[in-house]
């Protein structure tokens, strides 16, 4: 499937409408362990790199719209507004709401949406245990006692854990919430609003949050991931929705083992359901049924290290049989654009969306209980950190533009259109930037006649937007000078209420220091002519937990529902890899060693193995 051009033209009626859900709650996951952020690539300033790209998004297709003067978002905001005055600054940022309008078809959602991972439906469908919720209560506890363990020179981390790509901080059990909270909010905004009279729906949504998840498994946080957001955001979908048939398309420059050992759990109780039922046993109903198809680099995390049973997760391709529908391809080197295009994606990537296309097709087809997910990473662009993408398996910006398209493509035919877009990993500004700016084009349909240029995200214009958009010292980012061109003032007006809010935010929010560790060491007394030793004592961190801010607020929490969850007998034995600590950049972690978490938890129906055998009679770590 390579229609990207096909639907990208529409008349007015036939037009999807997209939004943007954003989430300053998950602001507040820091790193605390040292003042020194340099290595430090999963960071709060990645969603500030992301609303750039956004904003550059909606301003380069104001401009194909037909209607004069019509804009997607409108604002009134100058340079003489106080940064720390949110309300002021929220009431200068008016989002459309007019169905008539052609502004109508993006929406800015600022969310305040949070939810419980003690108690949400689907976050214990998903990373529950049988019995009780250890891996969540242990994680609420780690993130709590974080500040604490780490003044006394311990780390946060509990051992048999990755120290180099996993990190926590008080505030970060409120940024995961908020995180699950917004992407459950998208479902329910692109699930509810098609059907019935709304005058307002919402057909396909960008999720920008953090930490990212396709990681994390049921009980193995890693790779920065503490709970699986598109796994969740699945789970609603089929909990309160009623969605039967998931698509999660993983674009990330990683494969998600985390996602996709999820999908194989649930799909080996359904496929064990349907046999039973077949069988002749009682079953009312069998659980839902999901496609995971991944794109990404073999020689990358978490296959780095070569072992057997990641590498071999990361190559599955299993189609029907088990009741299974994964499907791995391995990003390769590109050549040219031509070569990139005409050869490896129309010959082999685009096998991601036929193969999803078969899974929909064998499933029943077109349907109301379908819904499509992608986990977006950008971090397999050209403008990645080469620190990141060492092995030079990377995609051109234009990918993250007509894989949107094509995706929409598949979900006109068979989703009614709906489609769910949840940001991943990413971690250079200018790939975040450039890469969120294609990925939102193609997530907007414009008018019949127009196109969307590939030349927006043309590096010569992203110089200009980041020289532009370079957060001055003291403040956010201001307007532009009025002899700036008109697109990348207008991003600026789009930009700057989204920034400073999120400073805003910051502002308002008590500090949080790094905790100085207890010396060991005595200061020598200077008289004696000595050369003095000092104590080793970090300097005081900017890091803060920040309170949520709204631009079109929502301040709904998550409904707690008390219908009875079905539980899922196919669940991960707690094999976690230790790897060495490492202050370099994670993901790019050195040669790990095995040292089994001991699970202490009932032995389910069928164990998926992607490490090596838990020992008998061991206990959670």
């Amino acid at each position: 499937m390579s229609s990207h051009n096909a639907s990208t033209e529409g008349s007015k009626s036939s037009l999807k409408k997209s939004a943007i859900f954003l989430q300053n709650a998950c602001l507040q996951h820091r790193y605390i362990r040292s003042k020194d952020l340099s290595t430090i690539v999963e960071r709060p300033e990645r969603l500030r790199a992301v609303n750039i790209g956004l904003s550059a998004a909606i301003a380069r297709l104001e401009g194909l719209f037909p209607l004069a003067g019509a804009t997607l978002v409108s604002t009134d905001v100058n340079g003489e507004l106080d940064p720390a005055d949110l309300a002021n600054v929220m009431d200068k940022l008016k989002i459309s709401s007019e169905p008539s309008n052609a502004a109508s078809l993006v929406e800015i959602i600022q969310s305040e949406t949070t939810t419980n991972l003690l108690s949400h439906p689907a976050v214990k469908y998903i990373h529950g245990d049988i019995e009780r919720d250890i891996y969540l209560e242990n994680l609420t506890t780690w993130a709590k006692e974080s500040h604490n363990k780490i003044a006394k020179g311990e780390s946060e981390i509990p051992h048999g854990y990755s120290q180099g790509d996993l990190y926590l901080c008080p505030g970060s059990i409120a940024a995961i919430e908020g995180a699950v909270g917004t992407v459950c909010e998208a479902v329910d905004r692109v699930i509810s609003s098609i059907g019935g009279n709304n005058p307002n729906p919402i057909h396909r949504a960008f999720v920008g949050i953090r930490p990212p998840g396709h990681h994390c498994g049921e009980d193995t946080p890693s790779g920065f991931c503490f709970v699986n957001n598109v796994a969740i955001a699945a789970a609603h979908a089929h909990l309160q929705h009623g969605i039967k048939r998931i698509v999660i398309f993983d674009i990330d420059l990683h494969h998600g083992n985390g996602t996709q050992s999820v999908v194989w759990q649930i799909n080996e109780e359904t496929y064990r359901q349907v046999l039973e039922s077949e069988g002749g046993a009682p079953i009312k109903k069998t659980g839902p049924e999901l496609y995971y198809g991944s794109i990404h680099d073999i020689l990358s995390y978490p296959c780095e290290d070569g072992k057997i049973e990641l590498v071999q997760a990361a190559s599955v391709s299993l189609h029907k049989s088990h009741g299974q529908h994964i499907e791995n391809i391995h990003l390769q080197t590109y050549t040219s654009e031509e070569h990139f295009w005409k050869v490896l994606y129309k010959e082999q990537y685009s096998k991601l969306l036929t193969k999803a296309e078969e899974f929909l097709d064998h499933t029943g087809g077109p349907g109301d209980d379908v819904l499509i997910f992608i986990s977006c990473g950008m971090d397999a662009c050209e403008h990645e950190y080469e620190s990141m993408s060492r092995h030079n398996r990377k995609v051109p910006t234009s990918f993250y533009y007509r894989f949107a398209r094509d995706a929409c493509v598949l979900s006109d035919k068979y989703a009614r259109g709906r489609i769910i877009s949840v940001l991943e990993g990413g971690y250079s500004d200018r790939a975040l930037t450039s890469g969120t700016m294609a990925h939102l084009s193609g997530l907007v349909d414009v008018p019949a006649g127009a196109k969307v240029d590939e030349d927006w995200w043309k590096v010569d214009n992203l110089i200009q937007l980041e020289s532009a958009t370079k957060k001055k010292r003291g403040r956010p980012s201001l307007p532009a000078a009025s002899s700036v061109e008109p697109w990348l003032e207008r991003t600026l007006a789009i930009f700057t209420p989204l920034d400073m809010a999120a400073a805003s935010a910051v502002a308002s929010a008590p500090r949080a220091s790094v905790p100085v560790p207890t010396s060991t060491r005595t200061l020598r007394d200077r008289t004696k002519g000595k050369n003095a030793v000092t104590r080793d004592s970090p300097s005081k961190s900017v890091g803060k937990s920040i309170s949520s801010a709204s631009v079109t607020s929502s301040r709904a929490t998550q409904a707690e529902t008390s219908a009875k969850i079905e539980s899922v007998s196919g669940r991960l034995p707690n094999s976690n890899n230790e790897r060495t600590s490492s202050n370099s950049s994670p993901l790019s972690s050195p040669s790990s060693t095995e040292d089994e978490a001991r699970v202490t938890k009932k032995i389910p129906r069928v164990i998926l193995k992607l490490g090596k055998p838990p020992e008998a009679n061991s206990q959670q770590v």
